[in-house]
């Protein structure tokens, strides 16, 4: 998050208006607990991010080697002056401490003097008193502003098992699926779509513009019938069904990791679509780039009882992705689209349950992914592709024979407690808990000893429908003897979820 962000940070915390109410139902869901989390009373703002600087300033090295691994655009010098500044700050405050008690000493003994001549010297030496606490106050604000503008800029910290380096550097851990069929051009997924006319990007192009579309028929089915069974199976793993916003607070958006305006490329481009308000007071709203964001923001500024964690959702929204890519074969077709449907796990847990939560996550990914019949594999992915918020993430990658290459069809991160930490997500402990000793330099969390620490959060994709009908159409297309595509095969685990009939499917 570059600097340039702050103060688009601090407007929208100024402005934002924050009410949840979290909804409880039937039995069945260790989130439809009865124990009900404490929401914090209602307030003008969502608090400012709460980070961690004391671990920053005593982990420099670390944290500028874990910048440059990962290829964040940290200004030079920021992590020796968010130290610089945090104990400029705890001087502050302490000086400020001091003449705030020597003020209140002084109210009291204003009160009991009978005095009136000792009682105006009195009130001359509060006076001076209270004009240094206000030049306190001013000093200690600035100071608390740019350190929150530097701290927001370094990246979370690394997994120790994250390999080092570019895309290329990527570890396959597992792959899955029959033996890849042979890369050809005829398995495009945009010719099979004409052909079949299940997919027209002339009149996505004639309505809205380049990379926006229609799915027709059976196309459309498919989507369907994909969420419907993704969803089926994340429900069978404990996950509650969530239908989220698609239009959220910037200041939410930045808060869970994305950068609405990308200010550091040039020139600087929009990430995200913005909504246009003829009222300057009210919060910006930007159309959500994944259900991510309003699910991590559902939990925003609460304090769960330990008992009820993880809290586990899967959400369905739309997708909007401002840029979709550069020209080339990863924007031609669905692979990469202006808005798309995608279901997506979230996951709440405490600070020493994440890893698990990860590959639990993994685990439910890989059910659904089988269950389809396609060729893929996972990833462990290097640093240089890992987002500001991740500390570990998997990618899923599906053959793709029309396109020749592995693509990527979800992936699964551990965020620790990057995004509870700017959205004030904690949980209350047990008495019975011991404290957490985390896996890497204290960077995970150092609120261990802490009754209410940050929890962690995580986020995997279920099924993002595009690319899966991108994989399924380039694996599953029959050809006739001219050649052309005469008919398409689906995995019969689909058929559930289908409604009507087709004369192009084969259920197999």
């Amino acid at each position: 998050m570059s600097s340039s962000l702050l103060p688009s940070l601090s407007h929208c915390c100024q402005r934002q208006q924050f009410s949840f109410l979290l909804q409880h139902g039937s039995k069945g869901s260790r989130f439809l607990s009865t124990r009900t989390p404490e929401v914090l009373p209602v307030t003008a703002v969502l608090p400012k991010p709460r980070l961690n600087y004391r671990a920053i300033s005593e982990s420099i090295v670390y944290k500028s080697h874990n910048a440059f691994n990962r290829k964040a655009p940290l200004p030079i010098g920021a992590l020796q002056s968010v130290a610089r500044h945090y104990a400029e700050q705890k001087e502050l405050s302490s000086k400020l401490g001091l003449k705030r008690h020597a003020r209140s000493n002084l109210g009291e003994k204003i009160r009991r003097i009978k005095d009136p001549i000792e009682k105006l010297a009195v009130l001359e030496e509060a006076k001076l008193i209270k004009m240094e606490v206000a030049e306190l106050e001013q000093k200690l604000v600035a100071v608390e502003d740019a350190l929150l503008g530097l701290a927001l800029q370094i990246p979370n910290d690394t997994h120790p098992d994250t390999p080092i380096g570019p895309e290329e550097a990527a570890l396959v851990l597992s792959t899955h699926g029959p033996d890849p069929i042979a890369a050809s051009g005829d398995r495009d997924h945009m010719d099979i779509g004409r052909a079949f006319g299940i997919l027209d990007f002339e009149a996505g192009a004639t309505v809205t513009g380049s990379s926006w579309y229609y799915l027709l028929g059976e196309a459309a089915l498919l989507e369907m019938a994909l969420t419907n069974y993704a969803l089926s199976i994340a429900l069978n793993h404990g996950f509650r069904f969530v239908t989220t916003p698609d239009v959220v607070r910037a200041d939410i958006a930045l808060r869970c990791g994305f950068q609405p305006r990308d200010q550091n490329a040039d020139p600087p481009v929009s990430q995200m679509y913005h909504i246009a308000s003829s009222n300057p007071s009210h919060p910006e709203l930007v159309l959500s780039g994944t259900a991510e964001i309003p699910l991590g923001g559902m939990f925003a500024n609460q304090i769960f009882p330990e008992q009820a964690l993880p809290l586990k959702v899967v959400g369905l929204g739309r997708s909007f992705r401002a840029e979709a890519g550069a020209r080339g074969a990863d924007t031609r077709g669905l692979y990469r689209v202006h808005q798309f449907s995608k279901l997506e796990l979230f996951v709440v847990c405490g600070e020493d349950a994440s890893e698990q939560a990860m590959e639990d996550i993994r685990d439910v990914q890989v059910e659904i992914f089988e269950g389809l019949g396609f060729p893929f594999r996972i990833l462990d992915m290097p640093t240089e592709e890992l987002g500001a918020s991740a500390y570990r993430k998997y990618d899923m990658e599906a053959w793709m024979p029309g396109r020749g290459s592995w693509g990527e069809i979800s992936s699964t991160s551990n965020c620790t407690d990057y995004q509870a930490r700017r959205l004030h997500i904690r949980y209350r402990r047990s008495s019975s808990t011991t404290s957490y000793t985390p896996p890497s330099l204290a960077s995970v969390s150092t609120t261990s000893a802490h009754a209410i620490p940050f929890a962690h959060t995580l986020n995997g994709t279920a099924a993002a429908i595009p690319r899966l009908i991108v994989t399924l159409i380039e694996n599953g297309a029959r050809f006739g003897e001219d050649g052309k595509p005469v008919g398409l095969d689906l995995p019969s685990t689909l058929k559930p979820f289908w409604h009507g009939a087709s004369s192009i499917v084969r259920w197999i």
